[in-house]
């Protein structure tokens, strides 16, 4: 970056055009957002951003530009959750936590996207998964509990650490009765497993997704599969685990072999359990949280990562049940 006067006037050098689209946006909309975030204006001529406003706004959005340079340097495609968890963290005082996470890939995508955690809170969950037999993840839809979890687990059997992945949730109805769904056991139960299918395509691809389902090498699976079984070189993924029963909870956890890792996923706001039955997962984060070997991770609304409405819905739901 070179100032170019005292007067809060400052240009960043890109390195070529793929960076220089990365950062604009789609018709600029990046920039455009970086102006209603710093106050600050933004004008892209040629390979080169130049900054211009009142000088603490163009420190602000100084410092932000360069927060997220791992991933417009690269030209990788940065959206407004990227813009604004890193604007979150600077106003925390949590720049050099969130500058790590550009060190943080664990894979490509089949778009050719760097897939990373993109929080702080996100990155001491991925971090936990990494180190921890047994994780927990609470926190409200959009936080990538389930989607992390599933890259983590794909790069582990790629690299040959587990021998296959098992993702698994319970088929509990919200607002819809299993019996009046179409077909066999299933396909009644598909829909609820249609996030994690979604997860694996978005990293195998469906070909290559369907050739493991084939051999067995991954398994996605109603929890009630689970029953009897010994999961063993396995990494297992309970999803949705807030609709789990207490009894139910404490079988899949007993269904750890050796050489296995499993993660439990959930938002203890959306039970969709009987009136008055407590979920499993909120009792065995509670019960488990001081034992050896065991990590419970929660996200927040400042976590979500779906387009930015999400978060504001969420903090609109919770704080209408205060």
């Amino acid at each position: 970056m070179h100032e170019a006067a005292s007067c809060g006037r400052f240009s960043v050098d890109l390195p070529d055009s793929d960076a220089a689209i990365a950062l604009s946006g789609i018709g600029q909309k990046n920039l455009f957002y970086l102006e209603t975030l710093t106050g600050a204006s933004f004008v892209m001529r040629g390979l080169q951003l130049e900054i211009s406003g009142q000088l603490t706004h163009v420190e602000k959005a100084c410092a932000l530009i360069e927060l997220i340079r791992p991933i417009w340097e690269e030209g990788q495609v940065v959206s407004e959750v990227d813009l604004h968890t890193a604007f979150n963290a600077l106003d925390a005082g949590d720049s050099a936590a969130h500058a790590q996470l550009g060190q943080k890939v664990l894979a490509r995508s089949q778009r050719g996207n760097l897939l990373r955690p993109r929080t702080i809170r996100q990155k001491a969950y991925l971090e936990a998964m990494e180190k921890y037999d047994l994780t927990f993840g609470l926190g409200p839809a959009g936080t990538g509990k389930t989607f992390l979890a599933t890259v983590l687990a794909v790069r582990m059997l790629t690299e040959r650490k587990v021998e296959r992945l098992i993702l698994t949730r319970p088929a509990v109805e919200a607002g819809e009765r299993l019996g009046f769904l179409p077909g066999d056991l299933q396909q009644k139960v598909d829909p609820y497993l249609r996030p994690l299918y979604d997860a694996l395509h978005s990293l195998l691809g469906p070909e290559k997704t369907t050739t493991l389902l084939e051999k067995g090498v991954i398994e996605v699976a109603p929890l009630a599969y689970m029953r009897g079984r010994t999961l063993e070189g396995a990494f297992v993924i309970l999803d949705e685990a807030q609709n789990t029963t207490s009894a139910q909870m404490q079988m899949v956890l007993t269904r750890m072999g050796e050489r296995s890792r499993m993660v439990v996923n959930g938002d203890v706001t959306q039970v969709d359990l009987p009136a008055g039955q407590k979920s499993g997962l909120l009792e065995a984060s509670e019960l488990l949280k001081s034992v050896d070997g065991v990590a419970v991770c929660r996200l927040t609304s400042a976590d979500i990562v779906r387009h930015p409405l999400v978060q504001k819905v969420v903090d609109a739901y919770a704080n209408k049940d205060r």
